[in-house]
């Protein structure tokens, strides 16, 4: 125990040290110490200062949320272009007790990848856009992802290379794929099969003292870790090697938009019931999306991908959901890529080159937060939901159902513990146009009433939330005794009992907390070891 606390007392004054130095001795040492361990590189093309030029607009270029453009402060920031680089990078942070954000480059709800929420700027950002290749291994059904390739780029190059294969990761192509894998993953497969991080075979990684390691050599504590526990708290994830699944030569998806608040609310109700039973192959999910103008209010949008043809969706619809009136008419078949068009919002026959248009995501304000239902919410408590809509700056409610797959695998195989005995899981997303006070405070209000409003109908002890809906607003204000302590709160909410055994990770790979945010995972030391075991034995851990 006073190993460990010295270890921290020491690690407190090197950045001391570091915060007290000139800005320019600081940099020198640092160009220093990279010149050391990458001789004949142009470090120009490599680190990024305040004063360099493209500075500014190498940090905004994948900054999708305007809420955090004014604070995203990184001391420098690092544009690798292959491990080595990476390698370098975090032996000299780590050298100069500089902090490590790894931002893969796609979307990131509270920005921590790029920016400190206490304002306190002494990190280092690795920016891995460069680091981008995308290489699909038909014959192996097998893919090597970099981690700052994305969703899009590897569905591209799966649906070139074949009809019959597909991915289980999200529906939004320019999410990268660092950060979608590491933190989980869900998408319209999951059903079927599971999570994207559930399809992992292997990866390579840079840890806290600069090794290139794989799966083999990192061992399989930490090859679990980084499987849905983020792996920006355990190190610099280059690459994935994935497992690609067999879908069929044609997939049916229907859009059903019901906007008569009594049938729309009386729907929902019944989908509770029958979605998470559905077959694996039917993946029917509601987005409850809020209407703008004079009339305020919602409109509840049924949205199905089956695998196979409508003939065969029509049948499992009339055997367990003929309420929602599903006709062959609504029926559009199509190939696995095109589905994926579809669902990332492009419905007029866009072609396949189109997941790979980084610049389509729009740059906008927004707010997300995230819950998981285990028993129906009750039909009265519907109306009370749709009046919600009804509020100003109002924003929508995203109901993805669980079962099939996900329910079959158990709460420990990855991080990600949130499997059996839940019916469905919310995106809460609000997203707006307008800058200014009045605007952001109008917005995040209402997906804050909203929680709290729903806080009776979902999960409890934990309320369980998603990694990748990131939300800050979980255990802002929570004291405690220690960094530990404070993080069980949102720990247990994104990970249940899988939280101690990353903090135990943690504690192996990188004690030092070199990778470091508002949300990463704390170690799990000797100290808090013995606090937990004088509790459970009723002894005064004082």
């Amino acid at each position: 125990m006073a190993t460990v606390s010295i270890l921290h007392f020491l690690v407190l004054l090197l950045r001391l040290s570091i915060s007290t130095s000139s800005p320019q001795q600081a940099h020198e040492s640092f160009l220093n110490c990279l010149s050391i361990h990458l001789p004949g590189h142009n470090l120009s093309q490599l680190i990024y200062t305040p004063n360099t030029p493209s500075y500014s607009s190498l940090l905004l270029s994948s900054i999708q949320n305007l809420r955090f453009t004014s604070s995203a402060n990184p001391l420098l920031i690092i544009s690798p272009e292959d491990a080595l680089a990476i390698q370098a990078s975090v032996i000299c942070c780590k050298k100069h007790s500089l902090l490590i954000r790894i931002r893969s480059g796609g979307h990131d709800y509270e920005g921590l990848s790029y920016r400190s929420d206490d304002g306190d700027g002494r990190f280092v950002m690795l920016d891995l856009a460069k680091l981008r290749s995308v290489n699909v291994d038909i014959r192996r059904s097998t893919a090597w992802v970099q981690s700052g390739a994305t969703i899009g780029e590897l569905f591209y190059k799966i649906g070139k290379s074949s009809r019959y294969h597909g991915f289980p990761a999200g529906s939004c192509p320019t999410v990268a794929i660092g950060g979608q894998v590491s933190g989980g993953g869900l998408g319209r497969l999951a059903r079927k099969y599971g999570m994207a991080a559930d399809s992992v075979l292997d990866a390579e990684l840079v840890d806290a003292n600069g090794r290139l390691l794989d799966r083999a050599s990192m061992g399989e504590e930490l090859f679990w870790a980084i499987r849905g526990g983020g792996g920006a708290s355990f190190g610099v994830i280059i690459s994935w090697n994935l497992g690609l699944v067999g879908v069929p030569h044609n997939v049916t998806v229907v859009t059903l938009h019901k906007t008569k608040k009594n049938e729309a609310i009386q729907l929902v109700y019944k989908w509770q019931y029958i979605a998470h039973k559905l077959h694996e192959d039917l993946y029917l999910k509601v987005d409850i999306i809020s209407k703008q103008g004079k009339k305020r209010g919602a409109e509840a949008v049924f949205i199905a991908l089956f695998l196979g043809r409508c003939s065969e969706l029509l049948y499992h619809m009339e055997k367990s959901f003929p309420g929602l009136g599903v006709e062959r008419e609504d029926c559009r078949e199509m190939s696995w890529i095109e589905s994926v068009i579809y669902f990332a919002g492009y419905t007029n026959g866009e072609p396949i080159e189109i997941l790979v248009d980084r610049s389509l995501q729009p740059k906008e304000y927004n707010k997300g937060k995230s819950d998981y239902v285990k028993d129906p919410i009750p039909l009265r408590e519907w109306e009370g939901i749709w009046e919600m809509f009804s509020k100003e700056g109002a924003g929508s409610m995203y109901l993805n159902p669980q079962g099939g797959r996900m329910s079959r695998i158990s709460e420990s195989e990855i991080p990600y513990p949130h499997r059996q005995g839940n019916l469905y899981n919310i995106q809460y997303l609000v997203r707006w146009k307008e800058s200014g006070d009045v605007a952001s405070k109008k917005h995040l209000s209402w997906i804050r009433d909203m929680y709290r409003y729903m806080s009776p109908y979902v999960s409890k002890n934990p309320r369980a939330a998603y990694i990748n809906f990131r939300d800050l607003d979980l255990g802002k204000n929570e004291k405690g005794n220690s960094s530990y302590s404070k993080a069980q709160v949102w720990g247990r909410k994104y990970f249940k009992d899988n939280f101690r055994r990353l903090a135990m990770v943690k504690s192996k790979v990188d004690p030092d907390e070199v990778f470091w945010n508002e949300q990463s995972i704390p170690p799990f030391t000797e100290r808090i070891y013995f606090k937990e075991l004088m509790a459970y034995n009723g002894s005064d851990t004082t």
